[in-house]
């Protein structure tokens, strides 16, 4: 069941939005050739903690760690270890916060140092990807409006979009209905409606949209070992259009200011800075 959130609901994840698009900076900050995941896993835990939050991802379906961590061809759900970053690589940081009962949950993909022209690419069409789809939430629309211009403008540059791992609804809880792909028809499935808050986090491959899963039964990598990258948002739907909730001060696209939350606005929040 689709469930919607009243405008208080909505601003407790704003606020828990806060807290996850903070500790997200300190991390994008800390990444550097000579870390470990690990070393950053323990970062995201002890800043989440120190705002009052409490990691949503630690102990989710046994996950044992507060972060994501997905290095190059690994797509999602990469576990934070003794992995030490070098020159070159991308790093897929993906973070939940459960802030006074309520989620948010936001991801980016960083450069390790100086990367190449093509994995440079990659991010800015992701990235741009996560827009194209953010742009989609109207009231009255529908679900699929948001997978099919995500697709679309990725496709557009060549990439593959993975089908297996979608988007979805967040809340009380990290995974509610409706699911969220990132290919879709328009014009099809849920009703976009004010108070629904939506997970849209494109996942996109260099190569094939196709992925495994390894082993360790949670890391999910691309079947040709190309690279990948994964932005995400937590977003609200609301009359005046869609409101970002995890809005982070650096590393944005320069389009997420007219999505910035009302309450932001009026308080002189500081701005993000692209």
């Amino acid at each position: 069941m689709i469930e919607l959130k009243s405008a208080r609901e909505i601003d407790t994840i704003r606020r828990s939005g806060k807290i996850t698009a903070a500790v997200l900076v300190e991390l994008m900050a800390a990444v550097r050739p000579g870390i470990t995941t690990s070393e950053l896993d323990a970062l995201a835990e002890k800043g989440i903690r120190s705002r009052g939050g409490i990691p949503t991802f630690l102990g989710y379906h046994d996950y044992p760690a507060s972060i994501c961590a997905s290095v190059n061809d690994e797509v999602v759900h990469g576990i934070p270890g003794e992995r030490v970053l070098v020159e070159g690589d991308l790093l897929s940081i993906d973070i939940g916060t459960t802030f006074e009962g309520f989620v948010s949950d936001s991801a980016v993909t960083v450069p390790v140092g100086k990367i190449s022209e093509s994995a440079a690419r990659l991010l800015r069409v992701t990235q741009e990807s996560m827009m194209e789809g953010i742009a989609q939430m109207l009231v009255g629309g529908h679900v699929g409006d948001i997978g099919a211009a995500v697709a679309r403008h990725a496709e557009r540059h060549g990439y593959g979009v993975v089908r297996k791992l979608v988007g979805h609804g967040v809340g009380r809880a990290m995974h509610e209905e409706p699911q969220v792909p990132n290919y879709g028809t328009p014009g099809t499935g849920p009703e976009l409606r004010p108070g629904l808050v939506l997970a849209v986090e494109p996942m996109i491959n260099e190569g094939s949209y196709q992925v495994k899963t390894l082993r360790d039964g949670w890391t999910v990598v691309t079947s040709d070992g190309k690279l990948s990258a994964h932005f995400e948002h937590t977003i609200a739907v609301t009359p005046e259009g869609p409101r970002i909730l995890t809005l982070r001060s650096v590393g944005e696209h320069p389009d997420v200011e007219r999505y910035r939350p009302d309450a932001e606005k009026l308080s002189g929040e500081s701005m993000v800075r692209s």
